[in-house]
């Protein structure tokens, strides 16, 4: 008799052909008759379907799913658990790569009592030859939540989970849920873990399984709009948590947005053409002349001077200068900065 799948790795790529083979060579000396691993390909131009075919050729347990055209990743993700089998379905990304061991962990906690199974990270350089943040999420014993934990949880996890590939959760409950108010959101897996009712079982592994390609995210140049208008809207969208834990993961602080947008000025993400399409229409003017003088400040200069932030007073941020050094202003100074932080 067939094993009954217990863990389905869903999979979306899009123009990945050359990343998802690492990260399907990180999971498939791990897989065993209990799992099974579908990729959702949103009709990549590129050479993602032949590599695929090749995989699926050799590997039975992999399924592919080639789309009729692109509808997204939200979309996608959605259509990846539909295809699933499995009690839980675990949401990985294409480039990333899983630790060795991280299945054997992870099924450990497939109990049938868990709602969901939150997966901590470690970031890395693009190249994965650097580490840049140990812990994405800040915890250092695992975690149990229960519906009574919802701020707790919020707090804890919820920034950790803007990376989707944290998420593993039950099939049905997902299916059960609101899903499609969250297209086109970026997060619908935020969406359906934080809508209400509160999930009632939630364990977190506070051990880092998987390493993320940092830098690599295909919406890296609509970094602006996801982190400071997409991203807030979700988080205090949801109802049932106090503003005290959405705090925590998103700050509504004017001067917090303010060292937001010089970042972003400096990498070359934020310019007048993004002040006026997303802050202005939303801004009372006293806020928009801070903003406006940040758009308008030479960005290499404003690189420079964020550069040498990093290195003399606050060396902790490494990704930070990681995306310095390697922005379209990239000069001296942060090559400087960079070695002096070590990335």
């Amino acid at each position: 008799m067939l094993s009954p799948i217990i863990l389905s790795i869903c999979i979306t790529t899009y123009n990945r052909g050359n990343f998802i083979i690492q990260t399907l060579d990180s999971l498939l000396p791990q897989l065993s008759p209990s799992v099974e691993l579908i990729v959702v390909d949103g009709c990549s131009p590129d050479n993602t379907e032949e590599v695929m075919r090749a995989y699926v050729a050799n590997h039975p347990e992999v399924k592919y799913y080639r789309e009729q055209e692109n509808s997204g990743i939200d979309k996608d993700y959605d259509k990846a658990v539909g295809y699933a089998h499995g009690q839980y379905c675990w949401l990985m990304t294409d480039d990333d790569l899983v630790k060795p061991s991280a299945l054997s962990t992870i099924l450990t906690k497939l109990n049938g009592i868990n709602d969901l199974v939150v997966v901590n990270a470690e970031v890395a350089t693009v190249d994965f030859s650097k580490i840049l943040d140990s812990k994405l999420i800040k915890l250092d014993a695992n975690q149990h939540y229960t519906e009574h934990d919802g701020d707790r949880f919020m707090a804890d996890a919820g920034h950790g989970l803007s990376f989707i590939g944290c998420v593993i959760i039950k099939r049905e409950l997902w299916l059960a849920r609101e899903r499609e108010a969250y297209y086109g959101s970026l997060f619908i897996h935020v969406g359906v873990i934080f809508q209400q009712p509160l999930l009632t079982e939630i364990a977190l592994i506070s051990k880092p399984l998987i390493s993320i390609r940092y830098g690599n995210a295909m919406w890296t140049p609509r970094g602006l709009e996801i982190w400071l208008i997409k991203w807030p809207n979700l988080i205090w969208s949801f109802e049932g948590y106090s503003t005290r834990s959405k705090t925590s993961v998103c700050p509504n602080d004017y001067v917090k947005k303010l060292k937001r947008l010089v970042f972003y000025r400096a990498t070359g993400a934020y310019t007048y053409t993004e002040f006026r399409r997303f802050l202005a229409p939303q801004s009372s003017w006293f806020k928009c002349l801070g903003y406006l003088l940040i758009a308008l400040f030479p960005a290499k200069l404003m690189n420079i001077l964020a550069s040498i932030y990093c290195a003399l007073i606050n060396k902790s941020m490494r990704m930070a200068m990681y995306s310095l050094d390697n922005s379209k202003y990239q000069n001296p100074a942060s090559r400087w900065a960079s070695r002096l932080v070590g990335v």
